[in-house]
């Protein structure tokens, strides 16, 4: 019978300790911890690259660099990269702007101090592929500011000319990365260690304003002046009546055939040298992708293309070998998406929130799946919490979902919780804010709400909660049972 695998999702941001947000320190490392004693084997994060709009991990400016403002304080005192410094102690919430006022300039003067190492140097020298865009990118929007499409014409494609010009800020922003993935490479031997995977999470599209476009327009469907058109989006669908328009640039998907799709196999590359898995965001998209003109104001006037299909999974299979991706295949999704996922060996999801209201035939309740090949979550970053989101739907699915689980209602978040666990899925997931039961005020995100997401942090680690999980382990034989 093929491993049982239990896990949790919490983005490093959202993790307790000093400072303005959650970093890749001391608390990071006894998440992992908990995780091993809770007996789960699987740690899901959000995307690892800096965050665009909003503070979202899934806006961008990079497909490629790391988040520094997850570095660790505490480890560049350790190691003697910064001064002994007061350390506060983090509130509820991420503090995006201490995170930019007191948190970023510490990182620059530790990143400044390394960037000079051999260590660095040598690891700067292996990354250039990206590297070196990233880093030239970094230094003219901290001149420039706004969107590169505004920028002097000089600035808007990278040359030997401008990096010669911003050698000091190319120097430090190297070694602020060579800092994150020096950290998150120790993080995760750790988790390792204790019997952990990181599932990793990848959007399909990227931002416009970001060093993807500037440096290499050509895969991207921008008009003469480097903006977007059409631009990315959904149809209406469960979030919204409007559906979504994201605004992010499509893909030149001819382009990118011509080259063999070799951007895309070092953006999975890289990917799997952050993590173990890939969760592949919006992968209906890759089946066909809905666009929408420029200038409309919603997204319910866009259409159907066509995506690149199996030839993208032949071409990453060539060059990469064996992918250990999952399909996120949730929203409008027909035959031919199914189809697609079938045919490149993905395991799709389901979304407990999900399944009640329709009757015994939804499919994603767990007596309708139709293999293990899937990984099932109680809910996503983007859903309400399971105690939130009880208290917020109607009475049928409230009652139907009683009489599913066999349970009053009197505590959803772990009833759900056993039915991920208990189901055939090899794979089930569950956010913390699900095993702590903690209300709609924890949730991460709502899609189509511009501000305050990705803000919600632990206020400690759930230490109360690791027996109750280990007990799901040892009875549903998942993870380190």
């Amino acid at each position: 019978m093929p491993a049982r695998h239990g896990g949790v999702l919490l983005h490093p941001s959202s993790l307790p300790g000093p400072g303005p947000i959650g970093e890749l320190g001391p608390y990071a490392y006894a998440f992992v911890d908990w995780l091993a004693q809770a007996g789960l084997d699987r740690w899901q994060v959000l995307p690892l690259h800096p965050v665009g709009a909003g503070a979202s991990p899934y806006a961008s400016p990079s497909a490629f660099a790391g988040d520094t403002r997850l570095v660790s304080v505490e480890v560049l005192v350790s190691e003697g990269l910064l001064d002994p410094t007061p350390l506060p102690w983090g509130s509820d919430g991420v503090d995006v702007d201490a995170v930019d006022a007191w948190k970023a300039p510490l990182v620059r003067a530790a990143a400044a101090r390394i960037a000079d190492s051999a260590e660095c140097r040598a690891w700067a020298e292996a990354e250039q592929e990206w590297l070196a865009d990233w880093a030239l990118y970094v230094a003219l929007a901290a001149r420039h500011g706004g969107g590169w499409p505004d920028w002097p014409e000089a600035a808007r494609r990278p040359t030997a000319a401008l990096r010669a010009e911003h050698a000091e800020a190319i120097r430090v922003e190297e070694g602020a990365q060579f800092l994150f993935a020096r950290q998150w490479e120790a993080l995760r031997a750790h988790a390792h260690a204790r019997g952990v995977k990181l599932i990793g999470d990848l959007p399909l599209y990227v931002s416009g304003d970001g060093c993807d476009v500037w440096s290499a327009p050509r895969l991207f469907r921008v008009d003469a002046a480097g903006r977007p058109d059409p631009v990315a989006g959904v149809p209406p669908d469960y979030f919204s009546p409007e559906g979504q328009r994201w605004g992010n640039p499509t893909y030149a998907w001819d382009v990118h055939a011509a080259d063999g799709f070799d951007w895309w196999v070092r953006r999975i590359r890289r990917e799997l040298a952050l993590v173990d898995v890939v969760r592949l965001d919006h992968f209906r998209g890759l089946e066909s992708c809905w666009v929408i003109a420029a200038d409309e104001s919603d997204a319910r006037q866009g259409r159907w293309e066509p995506g690149p299909g199996k030839a993208l999974f032949a071409a990453l299979k060539a060059g990469l070998g064996k992918l250990p991706l999952i399909a996120e295949d949730l929203g409008d999704i027909t035959p031919e998406v199914i189809a697609l996922r079938e045919a490149v060996g993905l395991p799709g999801m389901k979304v407990l929130q999900f399944a009640f209201g329709d009757g015994a035939d939804h499919p994603f309740l767990p007596h309708n799946f139709e293999s293990p090949h899937v990984v099932v979550y109680t809910g996503t970053h983007d859903n309400d919490t399971a105690a939130g989101w009880y208290l917020q739907t109607d009475d049928v699915i409230r009652h139907q979902f009683r009489r599913y689980t066999g349970r009053d209602g009197s505590d959803v978040p772990w009833a759900m919780l056993r039915e991920a666990w208990a189901s055939i899925a090899e794979t089930a997931i569950a956010p913390v804010q699900d095993v702590i039961g903690a209300g709609s005020r924890a949730r991460m995100n709502t899609p189509g709400k511009p501000t305050g997401n990705w803000l919600w942090r632990l206020r400690d680690l759930p230490w109360d909660h690791a027996e109750l999980m280990r007990s799901l382990a040892l009875t549903f034989g998942r993870g380190q049972a």
